[in-house]
């Protein structure tokens, strides 16, 4: 239990019993307060009630001696009245009091009472009439003293009525007085409780807490803070608080252990490194004392040797293509090392081969021993290292030691190397320049005498000079002769600007044409892509493998004759300069992983290694048109993939460093993405021709490799248009690297010199746009060519999503309703088919249910535009989905379909899993 947990159950405790002790004193004190009302407003009430009639049949009867006594008081007006208004008091006590009276004890007295009254009443008013009728004092006393009994017994019961209430009120005193006693004795009782209670409670959540911290107070007293590679750990068991600062300190304490681990490390490594520093720069002066590399070699040797803890060492340097032994150290009478080396030839040779430094500590038998005045030894440890300027190795040294060279001098010796390749040519360097020197003193004087002879050669340039005046009058000549060439050219010009309108007509000529052409292949395209599809994924159907394998055949080369098309109508808008781009913030980090995972399972089908790296200094946002981004990547990996039979393929995503930026400053940050393959290669005098449409190396990488010669066309337009540029790099027989660059540009390429309108002309294409459709197909696996880097191939589509659902297929083609028949009947569909927009509307008039419809475009009678338009103004049919199916796919036909009222939109030829995916994402 955490210490908040325990202070709380605390207080919530205390909280408790004082409530507790609250409601025991507010219940008695409740029942005291209704014993007091009790004794004042009912009893008491009562009692003075009862005395007040007693004095009121008290004074009436006083005032009816009176009369008898006094007859002249009979004329008095006031004693009358006075008594009438006795009567009424005593009626209306006897009322109120029936009305408060509970026990029947009471009420008894009270009937009684008032029936006494009543008796008394009578004599009262008998004698009030004998009074008016003037009857004597005898006949008046006479009716008085007839109802002696009737008074005497009206006053005893309103005694007794006053003596049992008093009764009552001393009863409910004496329970007032016990519930007094009871509460005092209760809140004492209460009190005492609550205070063994809270203070329980305190003393427990004190112990339990003075505990922990008196654990936690005695494991940080005992922590040796000159010593922390061992802290003590606290062990408390309890979870609150404490214990979880128990637990930081724990951690806090394997921290410090860690830390003070690495800092001892640290420490060695700086020193180390000192160490390094200082003697490194005691070798490094040598360089300038030194003015052969003989007298360097050997110096080196001498401080170096010693220093790294070495007993034999030799210098060797490289002279054509083979290494001389220059310098030795504990020679040994000339047994350190042979005098002359090959390249590959021993440890020696193939460390200046290689360009890798050699370790080892497996010494052989029969390596060079090392000699003192006592005997030889055999060394332990050898160390051979290539020393290096600008990746060409210039000499190689060698070291023995009888003990393994420690990290420490193996860093030194690697830092010695770093500099001496500079140190050996410098030396080299001077003692060419001394030869030169020597060679151009013999010069000058051979130059002494050319001046002679170039003295003569100047007298006759003058002659020549007085040549080229002559010459110049004939330039002018010439200059008039090109003015009125430039009068001819105007007059070419403004032929050219008729051209261009012709060339423009041709242009509109040309775009219609494809778009017909577009028109008129898919539509047939459509049909047999489908029908091969089902027949070659149908293995329920009585076909056998090879005839499977044909229709599996017929769909690729469909497929391949459909991304032919794509090809030709991409490279159609780039040509005229009216392909879109839209540049936006594009995750790099993200894009890598997509390339990755599209294209892995090409490189598992060929068993060709396929990795992506992605540089440390990427920014994290690169604005530019990520899909066009993705198609130029997508054709170079195609290439490298189809190109590569062995090896790898790479896949280098970085930072384009400033170096290999362009010289234009369109941005500060570029891009670079490098492709590398271990392919056939390209001649080097193919590099540009590769670049050109429908090129590719030669007829017989055509014939093998297949394709058109598309590619590395579009992608180099595509780049041009993002602003960036596609290099290769390449050699036949050793690979190719297609190197792309391109710029961040936030607002988009800045148009510098726009062609003019009248010679950009709207391209064919299919619009590159995401619809619902592409959305639900999106994250289906890629069979073939991997179309955009997305996806999620585990994806699974419902198999019953369609079943029972009717489907309306309107088509003027045959073909295509006979392969949408056959496709949609597989999924348990209803088909209902029509061939032009009025039988389409007839069948939705006359059908009770229909749940989608599949429309084509142009069709005879009523087109798709039509037939959508009339559907859509139907109230029925609001909400119907529309699928709009067209091989015509030019620029705006999208839109031009959404508008009309379609759900969705599909161009031919169509995918049957597209298709089945956007049915069940609008059916859903």
């Amino acid at each position: 239990m955490t210490f908040k947990k325990k202070q709380m159950l605390g207080l919530g405790l205390t909280v408790f019993f004082l409530v507790v002790l609250l409601f025991v004193i507010l219940f008695n004190t409740g029942k005291m307060r209704e014993n007091m009302l009790e004794i004042v407003e009912d009893r008491y009430t009562k009692v003075n009630a009862a005395m007040d009639i007693r004095q009121n049949v008290l004074l009436t009867d006083r005032e009816l001696v009176n009369i008898i006594l006094d007859s002249s008081l009979s004329d008095s007006a006031s004693v009358v009245p006075m008594l009438r208004e006795n009567q009424e008091f005593i009626r209306t006590s006897i009322l109120e009091l029936e009305d408060t009276l509970n026990m029947q004890r009471s009420k008894t007295l009270l009937g009684e009472i008032d029936t006494a009254y009543t008796n008394y009443l009578n004599m009262e008013q008998r004698l009030l009439a004998a009074l008016e009728s003037g009857a004597t004092e005898d006949e008046m006393q006479q009716i008085y003293y007839s109802a002696t009994d009737d008074k005497n017994l009206l006053l005893d019961k309103v005694n007794e009525f006053k003596t049992y209430q008093e009764g009552l009120m001393n009863e409910a005193f004496e329970t007032a007085d016990a519930a007094y006693d009871q509460l005092f004795l209760s809140l004492i009782a209460s009190v005492v409780a609550a205070t063994i209670l809270i203070a329980g409670v305190t003393l427990w959540v004190i112990r339990s807490t003075s505990r922990s911290l008196e654990a936690v107070t005695e494991g940080i007293q005992n922590v040796d803070y000159n010593n922390l590679e061992r802290i003590p750990r606290l062990t408390v068991e309890s979870h609150d608080e404490i214990g979880k600062i128990a637990s930081s300190f724990n951690s806090m304490a394997a921290s410090l252990e860690t830390f003070y681990k690495k800092e001892r490390e640290f420490t060695e490594e700086i020193s180390e490194q000192n160490w390094v520093q200082t003697q490194s720069a005691e070798l490094v002066n040598l360089y300038t004392r030194s003015t052969e590399v003989e007298s360097l070699a050997m110096q080196l040797m001498e401080k170096l040797t010693p220093a790294v803890g070495a007993s034999l060492g030799a210098f060797y340097l490289m002279e054509n293509k083979s290494l001389k032994k220059i310098a030795s150290y504990a020679d040994g009478g000339g047994s350190a090392g042979r005098e002359e080396i090959s390249l590959r030839e021993g440890l020696a040779g193939q460390s200046a081969a290689v360009k890798e430094m050699i370790y080892m500590e497996d010494v052989p038998e029969d390596y060079t021993a090392i000699s003192t005045g006592l005997g030889s030894m055999r060394p332990k440890s050898i160390l051979i290292a290539p020393v290096m300027v600008k990746d060409e190795t210039v000499a190689v040294v060698e070291l023995a030691s009888l003990k393994p060279f420690t990290h420490a001098q193996r860093r030194l010796a690697e830092k010695v190397f770093e500099t001496l390749g500079i140190a050996v040519m410098n030396i080299l360097g001077r003692m060419e320049v001394e030869r030169l020197l020597l060679e151009s003193q013999a010069q000058a004087e051979e130059l002494q005498s050319q001046s002679e002879e170039l003295q003569a050669q100047s007298e006759e340039l003058q002659t020549q000079a007085e040549e080229l005046r002559m010459i110049n009058e004939q330039l002018e000549e010439r200059t008039r002769d090109a003015e009125q060439k430039s009068a001819e050219l105007q007059l070419a010009k403004e032929d050219l600007e008729i051209k261009a309108k012709e060339l423009q007509q041709s242009s509109k000529y040309k775009s219609e044409f494809l778009a017909n052409m577009s028109h008129e292949l898919r539509t047939p395209l459509n049909s047999i892509l489908l029908l091969s599809e089902m027949l070659g994924e149908d293995e329920e159907s009585n076909l056998t493998e090879e005839q499977r394998d044909f229709a599996n055949v017929i769909h690729s080369s469909g497929q391949d004759l459909l991304n032919l098309i794509n090809d030709i109508l991409d490279l159609s808008k780039v040509e005229v300069g009216k392909l879109e781009v839209v540049f936006d913030a594009v995750n790099i980090s993200d894009f890598g992983g997509r390339i990755e995972h599209v294209f892995s399972h090409h490189a598992v089908r060929k068993g060709l290694g396929f990795m992506v790296e992605l540089g440390d200094n990427l920014p994290e946002l690169f604005y530019t048109d990520e899909q066009r981004l993705q198609q130029i990547v997508k054709n170079l990996l195609s290439n490298a993939f189809k190109f590569t039979e062995q090896g790898a393929v790479v896949v280098q995503v970085e930072q384009a460093p400033s170096e290999e930026q362009p010289d234009f400053p369109v941005s500060d940050t570029w891009l670079k993405i490098s492709v590398s393959d271990t392919g056939i290669g390209i001649p080097k005098d193919k590099h540009q021709e590769i670049f050109e449409a429908f090129q590719q190396v030669d007829g017989a990488t055509m014939r093998k490799y297949g394709g058109t010669g598309l590619g590395l066309s579009i992608s180099t337009e595509f780049a041009r248009l993002l602003g960036g540029t596609v290099k290769v790099e390449s050699e036949e027989g050793k690979g190719s690297t297609f190197t792309l660059l391109l710029p961040s540009l936030p607002e988009g390429v800045q148009e510098v010199n726009p062609i003019h309108e009248a010679s950009k002309e709207v391209a064919i294409g299919v619009e590159q746009q995401t619809t619902l459709a592409d959305q639900a197909v999106a994250e289906m696996p890629e069979q073939r060519d991997p179309a955009a880097f997305s996806g999620d191939g585990n994806m699974q589509e419902p198999s019953n999503g369609l079943r029972g659902k009717t489907v309306v297929i309107t088509d003027d083609d045959h073909r295509n309703i006979y392969a949408l028949e056959k496709a949609l009947q597989k999924e348990g569909m209803n088909i209902i088919t029509a061939e032009n927009g009025m039988e389409c509307l007839e069948v939705l008039r006359t059908t009770e249910k229909v749940d989608i419809v599949l429309m084509d475009i142009m069709m005879p009678v009523m087109d798709g535009y039509e037939t959508m338009r009339q559907i859509r103004g139907m109230d029925r049919f609001d909400e119907l989905p529309i699928i709009a199916l067209t091989a015509k796919a030019m620029k705006g036909d999208k839109e031009k379909c959404l508008e009309a009222g379609a759900s969705d939109y599909i161009s031919k030829p169509l995918k049957i899993d597209q298709l089945l995916s956007a049915m069940r994402v609008w059916l859903a």
